[in-house]
Formats: C-alpha cells, structure tokens, sequence
C-alpha cells in the first residue's frame, strides 16, 4: 500500500502563487506515476498535471500549461505542483493521486485533498 498526503493549500490572491506537496510513504517504490486533480463545488473531477518517475516525463491540463510545473524530490519521495499566476477558476480542492507499476487502472492511489482558493 501507499500513502498519499497533501500540503500547501490556503487562500491566495489572484495572480498569486501556492506550491502543493505530496508526500508519498509506504510501499513507493512501486510508484512509477503521480498527479495532481481538482475538483471544484458542482464540477467533475479533472486532471490537473502527472510526472513520470521513471523517466521525469510531465503532463499538463491546457488549463494550466505555462502556470503550474509538477515535480519530485527523488530523497523524499514527494510531488509538488508549483501554481503561479493563480486565477479564481483554478479554485478548487486539489488531490494527489500515484499509479503503480504495470497496473491495470489509470490511479491506484489517492491522498485526502487540500483546498486551494483563489480570491478576485
């Protein structure tokens, strides 16, 4: 099993910056992929950004792309989503999620989530 939990959310100001953390634990070295997802009140679920441990390979929503960079400390095992320039609309409650090596499903894993509020 993994552990997944998040740090870093709080309330900012738009155009302003957050760095969300996940610190993974447990059985990680069964890790090869972890993310990042959202969900807003009333929204489905999305998909905010991925990093490839194997291959330090990233993935970005459009949404995001050129804001926020994804990232791993390889010593601590911990993803961080790095936000900059923060819109009101990137509002939402942010969840990490960890793919295990040769799984049959997208996200084997998933932390509590962090509120991540961005005022106007």
């Amino acid at each position: 099993q993994v552990q997944l939990v998040e740090s870093g959310g709080g309330l900012v100001q738009a155009g302003g910056s957050l760095r969300l953390s996940c610190a993974a634990s447990g059985r990680t070295f069964s890790i090869n992929r972890m993310g990042w997802f959202r969900q807003a009140p009333g929204k489905e679920r999305e998909f905010v950004a991925a990093f490839n441990w194997r291959n330090s390979g990233t993935d970005y929503a459009d949404s995001v792309k050129g804001r926020f960079t994804i990232s791993r400390d390889n010593a601590e095992s911990t993803t961080y989503l790095l936000m900059n320039s923060l819109k009101p609309e990137d509002s939402a409650v942010y969840y990490c999620a960890a793919r295990r090596v040769f799984s049959s499903t997208d996200w084997d894993y998933w932390g509590q989530g962090t509120q991540v509020t961005v005022s106007s």
